[in-house]
């Protein structure tokens, strides 16, 4: 097992590198001049223009550019932000939080229901329950985020004034202790819940295939056949045989999130990631947005190897030597 590690922690190395060299390409190729940005109304004169390029690196050749730029990142340094004129660190920092909050919860929920509503549909195919279901998750996954996320702000937070439209905390008053927790909870409901729904859909669809093909094997015929109850056939022995996928996806899940909610934190005005990724790019604010894709292949690779360990755990015949 550490030697698996080791060599896939090795071959990370280059590949993280490639992604941020691409990345770096592709963000300074997209249209936009960042001084502009930075002077806003005000056309800036020569020298203005000069200083602020020399500031951030911007008069350097683009091949110079990427080498002191892997350079900082071997450094521990991810530059200053040019919107928010910090460290890129100490913004991402104070981000990270909410969006690790609101897509651990997301995915939680719809692994949780996704996983007992499969089961079901899968008990009985071609059942009231599973035709219903298998509609739901259709729609539910056809649906684009955005507008599932205005749907459930215009029904339960404009017209039932049950939750906030935006933010993550109250401003009327500053809260502590749980009256702080349960008010981030209530402004957390709707985007979690809007994640969920579409996260659902995928994780049914996938939990019904598996656990069809799981229930047709001669082991299940065996168990039930030797007076299992139906609750120990399904989820000792179905469900454990067909997880391995849904480990799978839910290693991806993770992989995607400081970036996988940008919509939905664009919509509810959620201080993530994914909404600063949206401010760094309408900013042109060239180390926020490599710093935070920067992470998100570090994240990627990290869920991907930690993926391939449950594997391991989780599946004696997995063996990554």
């Amino acid at each position: 097992m550490k030697n698996y590690v080791l060599r896939r922690l090795i071959a990370a190395v280059p590949l993280v590198f490639a992604v941020v060299i691409f990345n770096f390409i592709l963000i300074h190729a997209a249209p936009g001049d960042p001084v502009l940005l930075l002077t806003g109304e005000y056309t800036p004169t020569p020298e203005l223009r000069a200083a602020i390029e020399e500031k951030f690196g911007l008069n350097k050749p683009l091949g110079e550019q990427i080498l002191l730029y892997v350079g900082y990142i071997l450094r521990g340094d991810l530059g200053e932000s040019i919107k928010f004129r910090r460290p890129v660190l100490t913004v991402i920092g104070e981000r990270i939080g909410p969006t690790f909050l609101l897509m651990g919860i997301s995915i939680t929920m719809s692994i949780a229901l996704g996983v007992l509503l499969g089961v079901a549909a899968a008990r009985r195919p071609n059942s009231t329950i599973d035709s219903l279901a298998s509609s739901l998750s259709v729609f539910g996954w056809s649906i684009p985020i955005f507008w599932l996320a205005q749907l459930l702000m215009i029904v339960f937070a404009v017209n039932l004034r049950m939750f906030p439209t935006t933010g993550m905390t109250s401003v009327k008053e500053p809260l502590i202790g749980l009256a702080q927790v349960l008010d981030v909870m209530w402004h957390l409901f709707l985007p979690s819940l809007t994640i969920a729904l579409l996260r659902t859909a995928q994780t049914f669809r996938l939990t019904r295939a598996s656990m069809l093909e799981v229930l047709g094997q001669d082991f299940i015929l065996t168990a039930r056949s030797k007076g299992l109850s139906e609750r120990t056939t399904l989820f000792k022995h179905a469900l454990k045989n067909a997880m391995r996928p849904i480990i799978t996806m839910t290693g991806l899940q993770f992989g995607t999130m400081l970036a996988g909610a940008t919509m939905v934190e664009i919509v509810y005005s959620w201080p993530g990631m994914g909404r600063l990724i949206y401010e760094a790019a309408i900013a042109r604010d060239y180390p926020l947005l490599m710093g935070v894709y920067f992470l998100s292949s570090l994240l990627v690779f990290v869920a991907n190897l930690v993926t391939d360990i449950v594997h391991a755990f989780y599946d004696p015949r997995v063996r990554l030597e």
